[in-house]
């Protein structure tokens, strides 16, 4: 993994304001960034069984996303770029399944990257 996207991680930009405004309680949903670009993106993606493939948030469900392909592709790469979404970049919602499965699901997927 190349880097991780979480307010609720200490030294975050925006961890202070996450504390401030939810009592470091940030939520279920990050984004992180995987080596390989869209195609470690799309190989990542491909190996996880567990999580749907939505843009939905909110969900009870897992779900991860894309957004470089998905929610910002209408926009330029410079565009995107400049909003912190590279190619590699996954996001995660974290739904209501079993946290063993759910590890399982993502150890799976960072394994297929190391293996591709």
């Amino acid at each position: 993994m190349e880097a991780v996207d979480y307010a609720g991680l200490p030294g975050h930009p925006s961890s202070g304001l996450a504390e401030r405004l939810y009592g470091g309680r940030t939520g279920s949903i990050f984004a992180f960034t995987v080596p390989g670009g869209a195609d470690g993106a799309r190989t990542f993606i491909d190996r996880l069984q567990l999580f749907s493939r939505m843009t939905n948030i909110g969900d009870t469900r897992s779900l991860v996303l894309h957004p470089a392909t998905t929610t910002h592709r209408p926009f330029s790469e410079e565009t995107r770029r400049g909003l912190g979404i590279t190619p590699g970049l996954v996001r995660l919602s974290i739904g209501l399944e079993g946290v063993d499965d759910l590890i399982q699901g993502l150890d799976n997927g960072l394994r297929a990257l190391v293996r591709g």
